[in-house]
């Protein structure tokens, strides 16, 4: 059975910075119809940033969205017309200072396909070279560094809330492994 809803209208809610907001009206399998709300994203990509000694260089900060801060990989926006590999060694030396002379890919993946069209690219990032951090404006962050090892424990304990940072760290371990 074909269980693709056809578009039959869009109209477009709202258009900001990083995002729009669009409500298409779709045709269902059954010949019925329904109402979508669908988040329009640019897209994100995030690096598991590892020093010489298995350090992970991670950024702490404040999400408004969920009230609190969190502890996640160095992420950010793939700007229109940019390669996601090249979003992730932007991002990296923008939030934390190191560049890097070696970058992997990972895996993309859809955090909230349900309603979101975001993809987010995830790499492996070594041969890091410490330079000067350019933040946004708008960036506050707080860079971090734990061994490996230890964010692997947290991932399995459950102490970390970011999604794309467990995914990621859990990826770049099976990745080095198969190596």
């Amino acid at each position: 059975m074909n269980y693709e809803e056809r578009t039959m209208e869009s109209d477009k809610i709202y258009e900001g910075h990083i995002l729009s907001l669009r409500v298409d009206t779709v045709e269902l399998p059954n010949q019925k119809y329904s109402k979508r709300e669908i988040v329009d994203h640019l897209g994100a990509a995030g690096v598991v940033a590892l020093t010489e000694d298995d350090q992970l260089v991670l950024v702490k900060q404040y999400r408004k969205a969920v009230e609190k801060s969190l502890i996640e990989i160095p992420a950010g926006l793939v700007k229109t017309n940019e390669e996601p590999g090249l979003a992730a060694q932007r991002e990296l030396l923008e939030e934390t200072g190191y560049e890097c002379s070696q970058i992997d890919f990972l895996a993309d993946f859809y955090p909230s396909p349900g309603f979101s069209t975001e993809k987010v690219h995830l790499f492996l990032a070594r041969g890091l070279v410490k330079r000067e951090a350019n933040l946004d404006d708008t960036e506050f962050l707080e860079v971090l560094q734990i061994p490996f090892e230890e964010a692997l424990r947290k991932v399995r304990l459950g102490e970390f809330n970011d999604a794309k940072t467990m995914l990621a760290i859990l990826l770049a371990k099976d990745f080095m492994e198969a190596k």
